[in-house]
C-alpha cells in the first residue's frame, strides 16, 4: 500500500521579533527564530537533560555530567529549591552540595551548556514546590506582583546571581538560558515582573524559558519575552484515579504541544479570558519529555526504554526543535534541618512521593548507572547532533489519515522536510498495547518514493531521503541514519527491514559496509549501536560497555573490563582494556533475613535540633486509610563496592543505616537496588510495609 502525505506548508521564517538572543565574546551568537533556534548563525537544535544538583554529591557531579555529555546531552537544566539553600530565614547556604557555581563549572569542564530554572517557584515534587516553609506563612499572597513578595524574589535572586556571577554565555561561561517560575499558566505580568526583576540583577543570557502548558489554551505568558517550554509524558503519577488511563496519545503524530495532563492536578481546567498562547511565534521546544516517571504512592508507573524512544522520536517528527528531557539523571532528595523537602499529602499536596528517593526511574539513576533509555535515545541524539542543522528548518508534514492512540492497526508516520529532501518519521509502538503488523508498506514523500518494507513488532525509525553526502545524494536509505565521521555515514538496521541505498545516479545497494566515491556506509546492527558513542571527534562502539570520556580518558560506566571498536576512518578497531575496580552485585532476598521480633527498637528519624521526629515515611492515616503490617530485617554486606540486590514485595520500603535513613521507595515490582557503601560497617535494617490492592500498579 501506498502511504502519501498531507500538503506540505512551508512556514516563513521569522527573526528578531523575541526579546532575545545574545553573544560571546568570541561572537558566536545563539538566537531564537518562530522556527527553530540558531547558534553561529546556523540553525541548531539544543539536547537538554535535568539533573539536579542538589539532589546529588558534588563529588559526583563532573563524572555524571561527562556521562550525560556521553549519551548526546549537549545542555543539563537544573532547578534552584529554595528551600535548599534558605530553608531558615535570612540563612543561605549554598556550599558543599548546594554550590551551584562549582555545578556549572562542572559543566563547563564536562563541554555542557546550562539552563538554570530559578523560580522563585519550582515544583519538581520538592515541598512547598520548593518555597521554604517561612515563607509560605507569610500573611502576603506569594507568586504575585506585591511589594512584599517580590521583594523576597529579589533578594532570591540576587543570592543565585552573586554564585554564578561571570559564567553567563556573554561572559564566555556556558549559562545559556534562563526558565522563569514554573506552571504558572495565568500570570503574564508576574512573569514579566520576573523576567525585569533578573534583567536588573545582571541575568543576561541568550534564551528565557517558561512553562507554555495549559488546559486547552496554552499558558499566559508575555509573548515577546520568553520562549513557552512544553512537555509529555506518558503516564500521569498524579491523577487522582487508580485506575488504568487510556492509552497515551504521545506515540501518534499530532503536532499539538500543550500536554494538557501534565499539571493537572494544579492546573485550573480553563481559562475564561478568552487568551489563546500564540503557537506560531515560536519554535517547537520542550522541557519535559519524560525520560522516566515517579511513581506516586497510589500510581506505580515503571517506564522502559521504549518507552522513552519512540516518544522523543514522536515528537522530533513532530516538529520539536529543542529536546528537553525531564529528568534525565535521577537523585536523592535531601533532609533539611526543619523538615525533609519531599512532596506529600502532608504539605498539601495530592500526591505522596518518597522522603529520599527521585530516582525517577529514568536515563540514568540516581546512583549513575544507565537504563535502556539512556541507550536508545542516544540513538536520536547523535543523530540530531550530526544532522540538526539540516533537520532544524524542515517542517513537519503530517500523514493523510490522522491515527488516533486507540487505533491499533493504521501506520503512524510523518515527515520533515524542506520541499525535496527530509525524513521519514515512522513509529509502530504504543505504550500497554500490541500494534498490528502493517505489510508492503511504501512510503511516497512526494519527491522519493521508499521500497515496499514491513513494519513489524516494536519499532520507532527515522528514514533520509535527497540527503547530500559527499558520495552524492542519498535517494533513499531503508535503514536509520545514525551519524557522520569526516568520511563514513553509519547508519542502524531496523528489526525486519533490509537495509538498502539508492543513490541519485540510479546504483542501488544492498550492503551493510560499503564504499562509494571514498566514503564510507556502515549499517550497525541496533545490538551494537546502543553503544555507540561519539567522544572527542571520534566514533567509538563499546563491546557491551557504556563508554564515556573524562579529562581525555575513555571510560566505562560500569566497572571492570571491558572491550571497545573506535572507527580509524577505514574500518573499527579493537581495543581491550583492563580496569582493576572491581564491581560486585550482591543479591539478597528479604525472606532470607531473620524476622526481628518486638524487642527490636526500629530507629527514629530524629536530628539534633529538632524537637518532633519527622513523620514515617508512609503513615498508615496517608496510606489511603489502610492500615499495613511492616516487616523488619537486618541487612549485612561484605564489602563496600558494587551494589546491593535486595528482592522484596511490598508497598514500599526503607533502609536505615546506623539509625538514618538511607534509602527508601515505593514498590514497583523491582529489586531494590543501593549502593554497597550506604550499608557497609553500619547497623543496617531494611523495613517493608505489606502489599495491597489499592493503588494502580504496573507490574
Amino acid at each position: 500500500m501506498i502511504y502519501k502525505f498531507k500538503q506540505s506548508e512551508s512556514k516563513e521564517l521569522v527573526r528578531d521579533h523575541l526579546k532575545m538572543g545574545g553573544s560571546n565574546p568570541d561572537g558566536e551568537v545563539i538566537s531564537v527564530t518562530n522556527k527553530y533556534f540558531e547558534k553561529g548563525g546556523k540553525p541548531w537544535i539544543g539536547i537538554m537533560g535535568e539533573y539536579h544538583f542538589s539532589r546529588d554529591s558534588r563529588d559526583n557531579w563532573y563524572d555524571e555530567l561527562c556521562k550525560m555529555k556521553a549519551g548526546g546531552i549537549t545542555i543539563v537544566a537544573t532547578y534552584l529549591f529554595w528551600i535548599y539553600h534558605e530553608e531558615i530565614e535570612g540563612e543561605f547556604d549554598f556550599s558543599g552540595d548546594l554550590d551551584i557555581r562549582k555545578f556549572v563549572e562542572d559543566a563547563r569542564r564536562a563541554g555542557l551548556y546550562v539552563i538554570l530554572r530559578i523560580g522563585p517557584w519550582a515544583h519538581g515534587e520538592c515541598r512547598n514546590g520548593g518555597f521554604p516553609d517561612w515563607l509560605v506563612q507569610k500573611d502576603y499572597k506569594l507568586r504575585d506582583n506585591n511589594e512584599q513578595y517580590m521583594a523576597k524574589a529579589r533578594i532570591w535572586y540576587e543570592k543565585i546571581y552573586e554564585q554564578v556571577k561571570g559564567l553567563f554565555y556573554k561572559d564566555g561561561g556556558n549559562i545559556i538560558g534562563i526558565q522563569f517560575e514554573n506552571e504558572l499558566v495565568d500570570n503574564a505580568p508576574h512573569l514579566l515582573a520576573l523576567k525585569k526583576l533578573a534583567l536588573e540583577i545582571g541575568y543576561e543570557a541568550p534564551i528565557y524559558t517558561v512553562t507554555g502548558w495549559n488546559s486547552i489554551y496554552g499558558a499566559e505568558i508575555p509573548v515577546e519575552e520568553v520562549v513557552p517550554v512544553f512537555g509529555a509524558y506518558v503516564e500521569a503519577p498524579w491523577a487522582d484515579s487508580t485506575d488504568k488511563l487510556p492509552l497515551s496519545p504521545h506515540y501518534v503524530f499530532n503536532t499539538t504541544r500543550n500536554d494538557t495532563a501534565i499539571g493537572a492536578d494544579l492546573i485550573k481546567d480553563s481559562n475564561e479570558s478568552g487568551w489563546q498562547l500564540p503557537y506560531e511565534n515560536y519554535p517547537y521546544a520542550t522541557c519535559e519529555l519524560g525520560a522516566g516517571l515517579h511513581s506516586t504512592h497510589h500510581r506505580r508507573v515503571v517506564v522502559s526504554g521504549m518507552d522513552a524512544y519512540a516518544l522523543s522520536l514522536v515528537k522530533l517528527g513532530c516538529g520539536n526543535n529543542l529536546i528537553g528531557y525531564y529528568m534525565y539523571h535521577g537523585g536523592t532528595n535531601k533532609i533539611g534541618k526543619l523538615s525533609t523537602f519531599n512532596e506529600s499529602k502532608a504539605t498539601g499536596y495530592p500526591n505522596d512521593y518518597p522522603i529520599l528517593n527521585y530516582d525517577f526511574h529514568t536515563a540514568m539513576t540516581s546512583y549513575g548507572e544507565v537504563r535502556d533509555q539512556y541507550r536508545l535515545l542516544n540513538l536520536i541524539h547523535l543523530f540530531v547532533n550530526d544532522f540538526g542543522q539540516t533537520l532544524a528548518p524542515m517542517d513537519n508534514v503530517g500523514s493523510t489519515k490522522d491515527v488516533a492512540a486507540d487505533d491499533l492497526t493504521s501506520l503512524r508516520y510523518a515527515m520533515r522536510t524542506d520541499g525535496r529532501s527530509g525524513f521519514v518519521f515512522i513509529n509502530h509502538y504504543q505504550r500497554l498495547a500490541s500494534l498490528s503488523d502493517v505489510t508492503d508498506v511504501v512510503i511516497d514523500t512526494g519527491s522519493v518514493v521508499f521500497p515496499s518494507i514491513d513494519v513489524k513488532g516494536d519499532v520507532s525509525f527515522i528514514l533520509p531521503f535527497n540527503l547530500k553526502t559527499e558520495a552524492g545524494v542519498l535517494t533513499y536509505a531503508t535503514a536509520q541514519l545514525l551519524c557522520k565521521t569526516d568520511n563514513a555515514y553509519f547508519f542502524v538496521q531496523i528489526d525486519g527491514i533490509d537495509p538498502e541505498y539508492k543513490f541519485e545516479d540510479g546504483s542501488v545497494i544492498r550492503s551493510n559496509d560499503f564504499v562509494k566515491y571514498g566514503i564510507h556506509f556502515v549499517t550497525l546492527k541496533l545490538s551494537d549501536a546502543i553503544y555507540a558513542r561519539k567522544l572527542d571527534g571520534k566514533l567509538y562502539v563499546g563491546d557491551g560497555a557504556d563508554l564515556y570520556e573524562e579529562d581525555g580518558k575513555i571510560r566505562q560506566i560500569s566497572e571492570g573490563s571491558y572491550e571497545y571498536h573506535v572507527w580509524n576512518g577505514q574500518g573499527f578497531e579493537d581495543i581491550g582494556v583492563l580496569d582493576n575496580g572491581e564491581h560486585f552485585i550482591i543479591e539478597a532476598d528479604a525472606d532470607r533475613y531473620k524476622l526481628l521480633q518486638g524487642a527490636f527498637k526500629k530507629p527514629e528519624l530524629l536530628q539534633e535540633g529538632i524537637d518532633e521526629p519527622f513523620a514515617p515515611l508512609y503513615p498508615d492515616e496517608l496510606n489511603m486509610g489502610c492500615k499495613r503490617q511492616r516487616f523488619w530485617r537486618k541487612l549485612t554486606v561484605d564489602k563496600p563496592e558494587g551494589f546491593v540486590n535486595i528482592r522484596y514485595e511490598g508497598d514500599a520500603a526503607q533502609i536505615y543505616a546506623d539509625g538514618k535513613l538511607v534509602a527508601d521507595e515505593y514498590y514497583i515490582g523491582e529489586k531494590l537496588r543501593i549502593p554497597a557503601k550506604l550499608i557497609y560497617g553500619k547497623e543496617s535494617y531494611l523495613v517493608y510495609s505489606e502489599l495491597k490492592d489499592d493503588c494502580y500498579r504496573e507490574f
